[in-house]
C-alpha cells in the first residue's frame, strides 16, 4: 500500500509533490521551459492556444512564478510608493484608495509612506523607496496649494514622479488636481437655478489655495449672472463649524436680505446650518445652503443634509495612477502639466 502512494506520487501527469516549478508546467502544458517562460512574461511570438496552455497548466498547478526572478528580468519591481503629507487622511486617503484600485488592476503591490509634513521624514522615506527600487512615485497632501517637487536623494531622476491633489510648483512635473473653478461654478449655478440671487459666501483661511480660488471663481460666476456677494466681500476665517455659526451671525446682521450661503467646505457649511436653525430660519425655504467636499460625516449628520460638491477624490488617485503607470511603461517622464478632473453636484435637503 505504501509503495503504491509512493509511486502514484511520480506518476506521469500528477501533480508536483512540492510547490510546482516552471519545468512542471512547461511538462503539463507540452512546451519547452523558454517557451513556458515568455507565455507568462508577456513576450515573445506565439500562438494564442499555446499561451493558454500555459496559462491553463499553471492554474492547474497553482504555479506561483518567482517574483525575484521576474524582477531581474524585467528590471522591474512591481511596485509603486504613495507619498502623503495627510496624517489624518481626511482627503489622501480616497485619493490613495484610487490609485491603489488602479494599481491593483495591474499586480503592482503598493508601499504607503506618511511623511506627516515633515521635510525630514520626506527625505527619509524617499531614500528607502529608491533603495526599494520602486517603479514610481504618488505624492498627495491634504490641501490643494502648490508644494516643492520631490529632490536632493540620487536615483530620484530616473524615476516617474506624479502629484495627485496637491500639485508640484514646477509645471514640467505631472499633476492631477481637482477643478475648483468648475466646482465653484456648480456651486453657484444651482442657488442661482432655485431662485436665489443674493448669496454670502463663507470659507476658509486665505492664505489655503482653496479659500482663495473657490472665492475668486464663485465671484467671477455670480458676476457674468450681473450679480455680486450679499455682504460685498468674502468671509475669510477657519475650516470649522465654530467659524461658519460665527459667521452666519455676521452675514445675517451685515445683510438680512441673504437669501444663500456658498460655503467653502461641508464643516463650515454645517456650522452655518446650525445658526440658521437656532434662529428659527427655513432651510432651504427661507435660505439655502451649499457645502464643499462631500464630506459623509458632516454633510449627511447636518440638520438638514448638505448640498455639496464631490471634489472626486478617488478619481483623482485612479487618474494620477493610470498617468503613472503610462509613464512607466513608456519608461519617459509622465505627460507634463496640471491635469484637472471635474467635481459633480450632490444635491441633498439643504437647497
Amino acid at each position: 500500500m505504501t509503495h503504491a502512494a509512493s509511486a502514484g506520487a511520480g506518476a506521469p501527469g500528477s501533480p508536483p509533490a512540492g510547490p510546482a516549478r516552471l519545468t512542471d508546467v512547461a511538462a503539463l502544458a507540452g512546451v519547452s521551459v523558454g517557451t513556458a517562460s515568455k507565455a507568462l512574461n508577456g513576450g515573445g511570438r506565439m500562438r494564442p492556444e499555446t499561451r493558454q496552455r500555459v496559462l491553463d497548466a499553471v492554474a492547474t498547478l497553482g504555479f506561483r512564478p518567482n517574483q525575484h526572478a521576474q524582477n531581474l528580468h524585467t528590471g522591474r519591481s512591481w511596485t509603486v510608493g504613495l507619498m502623503t503629507t495627510d496624517g489624518i487622511g481626511r482627503f489622501s486617503t480616497p485619493v490613495l484608495l484610487g490609485a491603489e484600485d488602479a494599481l491593483g488592476a495591474g499586480k503592482i503591490s503598493v508601499l504607503l509612506c506618511d511623511t506627516r509634513g515633515d521635510a525630514i521624514r520626506e527625505q527619509h522615506h524617499l531614500r528607502n523607496l529608491i533603495d526599494r527600487r520602486v517603479d514610481g512615485i504618488i505624492v498627495t497632501g491634504r490641501r490643494t496649494d502648490p508644494r516643492p517637487p520631490l529632490t536632493g536623494v540620487s536615483g530620484l531622476e530616473t524615476i516617474p514622479v506624479v502629484y495627485a491633489l496637491s500639485p508640484s510648483t514646477d509645471p514640467a512635473d505631472t499633476s492631477v488636481v481637482s477643478d475648483d473653478r468648475g466646482g465653484a461654478q456648480l456651486a453657484v449655478e444651482h442657488l442661482l437655478s432655485t431662485g436665489r440671487t443674493r448669496v454670502a459666501h463663507v470659507t476658509g483661511p486665505e492664505h489655503h489655495a482653496a479659500a482663495r480660488d473657490r472665492a475668486r471663481h464663485g465671484i467671477g460666476h455670480l458676476t457674468d449672472a450681473g450679480l455680486e456677494l450679499s455682504t460685498g466681500r468674502v468671509h475669510f476665517g477657519e475650516w470649522s463649524e465654530a467659524w461658519g455659526r460665527r459667521a452666519a451671525e455676521a452675514v445675517l446682521r451685515t445683510a438680512p436680505e441673504t437669501d444663500a450661503f456658498f460655503c467653502g467646505n461641508d464643516q463650515i457649511a454645517r456650522g452655518v446650518a446650525d445658526t440658521l436653525r437656532e434662529r428659527g430660519v427655513n432651510v432651504p425655504g427661507d435660505i439655502a445652503v451649499v457645502g464643499y467636499d462631500n464630506w459623509d460625516t458632516m454633510a449627511l449628520a447636518s440638520r438638514p443634509p448638505l448640498t455639496t460638491i464631490d471634489m472626486n477624490l478617488a478619481e483623482i488617485g485612479r487618474i494620477a495612477a493610470l498617468r503613472l503607470l503610462e509613464a512607466i511603461d513608456a519608461e519617459g517622464g509622465a505627460l507634463p502639466g496640471a491635469h484637472t478632473v471635474a467635481c459633480r453636484l450632490v444635491v441633498r435637503e439643504s437647497t
